[in-house]
């Protein structure tokens, strides 16, 4: 089978250095909320549809633009009021063509404080269609137009090319979100030898594959938040695993519409008090790259990281299969890992 190469595979259990570690707050659980702003073609290239079909040969696409265009006029106004009102820091995915198309959003979010994360120029493109040099420059462009930020992000569409994770960690960046394959930030070797580390963002805590590609309500997707938060806090942030990440990703121009916003204010509320407790720490996507790379120490940069002889899995409460304590510990120095087995796999 081929492999990607970036990393090695490790049990949620076996994170090294990490294990037994708390974020900076003292809490287990880190949450951030992703908030996407997008900028359109109008007319042409990829878009979120209200209406798939709308648009033909002969006519503009009014109905689904102007849908997505009512989160930049309307959704993400209401947005920042919420997030105001429930004093939650936010990670905003910006792409580029918004910040002259919609510069008092961008700047509102700059004034509160909120962490800017690169999201491409616009989503009327995918990020992976792109050659090396014409990809390169578009990173380039972004983090000019977003006045040189972002230390992560986010392709639009989730989608990247063979070489992204390198070009990113090339121009600069520390982190990406695409992808989404653990509960733990996760080093990714790159080309240079060098690293960049993938913080978790959510396939399933996200509007757009559960709201509009499910169909679920509005108060579905909120109650998915909060069963999601006590889960995880509950259940599977025990003493001894590794500190875990829940992200909530976001678009206004769906839950910034006004009967789904209401139930969005209600999951806010609950992870506002959560916070208050003491639960968990509510964060940003970057601060959680920061302090993962301070508790994880060279683990946190090394692609086969957290792959222990012996680990304690979440200390008494159940035993770690004899297989899956018995993997190797050596990392790869530098370079994409090979898919040989360690020496002591089977």
């Amino acid at each position: 089978l081929r492999s990607h190469g970036r990393f090695e595979y490790a049990p949620i259990y076996a994170r090294g250095a990490a294990n037994g570690k708390t974020w900076p707050n003292g809490a287990r659980l880190a949450v951030y909320i992703g908030l996407n702003l997008e900028h359109f073609d109008f007319g042409d290239g990829l878009g979120g549809q209200l209406v798939p079909g709308a648009n033909t040969a002969r006519s503009a696409d009014v109905l689904n633009y102007s849908w997505r265009e009512y989160g930049n006029r309307v959704g993400a106004v209401r947005l920042l009021e919420a997030l105001d009102r429930y004093s939650l820091p936010c990670s905003v995915l910006f792409n580029g063509a918004i910040v002259d198309h919609a510069p008092e959003i961008y700047e509102a979010h700059v004034a509160r404080g909120d962490e800017i994360v690169g999201h491409g120029w616009t989503n009327s493109e995918k990020q992976g269609d792109m050659d090396e040099a014409t990809e390169k420059a578009m990173i380039a462009d972004v983090t000019a137009k977003l006045e040189g930020r972002p230390t992560g992000w986010l392709g639009p569409w989730i989608s990247q090319s063979h070489v992204t994770p390198d070009l990113l960690e090339e121009a600069g960046y520390s982190y990406l979100l695409d992808w989404c394959h653990d509960d733990c930030p996760v080093a990714m070797t790159t080309r240079s030898g060098g690293s960049i580390l993938a913080v978790p963002y959510p396939q399933e805590l996200n509007d757009i594959p559960t709201i509009m590609v499910r169909r679920a309500s509005a108060a579905d997707f909120a109650a998915m938040i909060v069963d999601n938060l006590r889960e995880m806090l509950e259940e599977q942030c025990a003493k001894d695993g590794p500190p875990l990440v829940m992200g909530i990703a976001l678009h206004p121009y769906i839950v910034g519409q006004p009967f789904r916003l209401r139930h969005l204010r209600a999951a806010f509320a609950e992870i506002e008090k959560v916070a208050k407790e003491g639960g968990i720490w509510l964060t940003t996507a970057g601060a959680i790259a920061d302090a993962w790379t301070d508790l994880a120490g060279d683990d946190a940069t090394s692609a086969g990281a957290g792959r222990a002889k012996k680990v304690a899995y979440y200390g008494a409460r159940r035993a770690v299969p004899t297989a899956l304590a018995t993997t190797s510990s050596e990392a790869p120095s530098s370079g994409p890992p090979t898919d040989t087995p360690p020496p002591d796999a089977a």
